[in-house]
């Protein structure tokens, strides 16, 4: 399988995919390379690799958007990468392409979208819906029947209590405490959490 995107977030991809031995990484695929390896994995240009169909990939970029626009630039199949120490409920699902690190919890009767990066630590309880492209930060806590939209980050240590929706490409500041819906490209900080501006759709 490969991987896309020779950043800190992919060393903690290959960690996980090592530790779940269900993959071998043939190669790192990126866009400019500052290196030729990575934990002794080639780094590969893209310009100079060829994409096939078939071919298993992660897209290990930890920023949301630029995720979302390399997994539309590739052909790929989209597989996940889950460490040996998160649970995951029977009754919970997880999308293609999603990452999910050491000691996450969800729970059950949770949805979790494509390509999402359910973070070291990271809790989600039952009835969750994660929506594609989502980034849930270690330790973050979301109570169940949570719903978060597309491209949403949570931050380090979020807490988000029961019921609430959070936008889409919403951004919630490390620490922020939920406790109401959050609108769309929102940016949110603080204890409870206020809207502090707006992120620019475009960006």
């Amino acid at each position: 399988m490969y991987l896309f995107g020779a950043g800190g977030h992919c060393k903690v991809v290959i960690d996980i995919i090592l530790a779940s031995k269900v993959h071998k990484i043939e190669s790192v695929i990126d866009h400019n390379p500052k290196s030729d390896c990575i934990f002794d994995i080639p780094i590969v240009n893209f310009n100079q690799f060829t994409n096939d169909d078939g071919q298993y990939f992660i897209v290990s970029i930890g920023d949301n958007k630029k995720r979302k626009r390399v997994v539309e630039l590739i052909k790929a199949v989209f597989v996940n990468a889950i460490h040996p120490s998160a649970i995951i409920s029977r009754f919970a699902k997880v999308s293609e392409g999603t990452v999910v690190m050491a000691g996450a919890i969800i729970n059950a009767n949770t949805i979790v979208g494509k390509h999402c990066i359910i973070n070291t630590g990271a809790i989600i309880d039952h009835d969750c819906i994660i929506e594609d492209f989502v980034h849930v930060s270690p330790n973050v806590s979301v109570a169940g029947n949570v719903t978060i939209g597309e491209g949403a980050h949570l931050g380090i240590g979020v807490t988000v209590i029961q019921g609430i929706t959070i936008g889409k490409w919403a951004v919630l500041g490390a620490g922020a405490v939920i406790i109401e819906n959050v609108p769309d490209y929102a940016v949110v900080v603080g204890v409870p959490g206020k809207i502090i501006k707006f992120s620019n759709k475009n960006e």
